[in-house]
């Protein structure tokens, strides 16, 4: 395991639920000093702009990618190219931006909205290429399984170092609850 108490980490979504939960994991059980951290806000920090990517990463060892615009069905349904773009572009100018800056492990989360709408359960990883995602997932599933790609073709290209793990699912506290874009199915 490496020792991260002396490594500059940039964490992308840090202010979100998944990034909320990692942040608080490096501060109190890895004792990762404060001022090593980049927590930047997308009020800060807009990720879909390249100039914005080479800024956050300079300096940066590891870059956790966690920055993501997400939302439950209804949200997909309402904005399904926004989801695709934003995400690709993020993710696409995050780890090109990383690369290019020389960070040592770029770690970013594939989606399970990646797999085909008819994945037998329990899911493989090689399930993930048999067909076409959920169709109202399929924009952002889409978006994040390009990104696998991208990573795969840099290790192989470059030797980058890019992890890519696929939560199967999350929720718990600090989630997001709100009727129109939360993931949870409120009774």
């Amino acid at each position: 395991m490496i020792n991260l108490t002396q490594k500059k980490i940039l964490v992308t979504g840090a202010h979100g639920f998944l990034g909320n939960h990692l942040v608080r994991n490096l501060l109190e059980k890895r004792k990762v000093p404060k001022e090593n951290l980049v927590l930047p806000a997308i009020e800060e920090l807009d990720l879909r702009k390249w100039e914005n990517c080479q800024k956050a990463v300079a300096g940066q060892q590891i870059v956790i990618h966690l920055a993501a615009k997400v939302g439950g069905i209804r949200f997909n349904l309402k904005k399904p190219g926004e989801l695709f773009y934003d995400n690709l572009i993020m993710g696409a100018h995050l780890m090109e931006a990383a690369r290019q800056a020389g960070a040592e492990k770029f770690v970013s989360v594939i989606t399970v909205c990646a797999y085909p709408k008819f994945t037998p359960v329990p899911f493989k990883e090689e399930d993930i290429w048999n067909g076409y995602p959920e169709e109202t997932n399929a924009p952002y599933g889409l978006a994040k399984k390009m990104l696998l790609v991208q990573a795969q073709a840099y290790r192989q290209q470059y030797g980058f170092n890019v992890i890519y793990p696929l939560p199967v699912n999350l929720y718990g506290p600090r989630d997001n609850f709100d009727l129109e874009t939360s993931h949870v199915i409120l009774r």
